[in-house]
């Protein structure tokens, strides 16, 4: 299985690239701006990829609202043409697509409601990729990180909030936003394994059980043994902010249906990571 990945050098991709090995050709941004049409024609022209893993997205949801341009640009004409060129397309997408105000996880089946520009361009980038691909597969994720970071956000979550800790001595984090924060090695896994059962349409792929973002951060910090006390907050959308889902919690029943394992759930690959990046206690000292 030849496999092109767009946004290499990302977590999710350098974790693809890890288990594809040398099937894998992986481009970064720098290497390949997938808005730019002909570029990306003749990246596929040259790789002649069996699957082209789209892992790169325009996704600081602030710099979404303020350049929408860009965001359709990348979020859903760059899919729309990996999707007519590629023999199949693997389009990675989020949690974002819901509007988050019920109590129950959302299904690959329960209707869509983004409420930012950001989720709506995802939103469209799915449709992109299943309309004009023959056999796409969408996959919802969410809360991803991973060992290679997030160059553009200044590194992942958790990276983040050990350093802000560190430099704080104290933190505030939101408690009543829900998700399923995911090991993008776990993520990378579970791709893998549905590419190799000729798995289509739309996945939600998450780590198993939630918490909410507050959660997270203290467990954070319990695993890296740092002594910080984790304010619970609530959310406040200042005038002309961005909506943000307080339900971002993925059910998963077509991919139950369809007998794919279950991720494990969010402490321990947490506990894996931490520990595999030098973060936790033991390694941190």
């Amino acid at each position: 299985m030849r496999a092109l990945i767009t946004g290499g050098g990302g977590q999710l991709a350098s974790d693809l690239v890890e288990l594809l090995g040398d099937e894998a050709v992986a481009f970064s941004r720098a290497e390949l701006d997938v808005a730019d049409a002909d570029a990306m024609a003749r990246a596929i022209d040259m790789v002649a990829p069996d699957v082209v893993i789209n892992c790169a997205a325009f996704h600081n949801l602030d710099l979404c609202e303020s350049d929408p341009d860009q965001a359709w640009a990348v979020n859903v004409r760059a899919v729309r043409e990996m999707a007519r060129r590629a023999p199949r397309l693997v389009h990675l997408s989020t949690n974002y697509v819901f509007d988050g105000r019920r109590d129950e996880p959302y299904g690959e089946d329960d209707v869509p409601a983004p409420r930012s520009v950001y989720a709506i361009t995802k939103l469209a980038g799915e449709h992109a990729a299943l309309a004009y691909g023959s056999s796409s597969l969408v996959v919802r994720a969410a809360g991803l990180y991973g060992l290679h970071g997030s160059v553009s956000k200044g590194g992942n979550f958790v990276q983040r909030m050990l350093a802000r800790a560190r430099e704080q001595g104290a933190l505030k984090m939101v408690a009543d936003q829900l998700l399923q924060p995911t090991f993008t090695a776990d993520l990378a896994s579970a791709i893998v394994d549905a590419l190799e059962r000729d798995v289509d349409g739309v996945l939600h792929l998450t780590a198993s059980d939630a918490c909410s973002w507050h959660e997270f951060t203290v467990a954070i910090m319990e695993l890296a043994a740092l002594d910080v006390p984790v304010e619970a907050v609530s959310t406040v959308i200042a005038p002309g902010g961005v909506d943000r889902p307080l339900n971002g919690v993925l059910a998963r029943p077509r991919a139950d249906v369809l007998g794919l394992p279950a991720l494990r759930p969010w402490r321990a690959g947490l506990e894996d990571y931490m520990s595999r990046a030098g973060l936790a206690a033991a390694q941190a000292r």
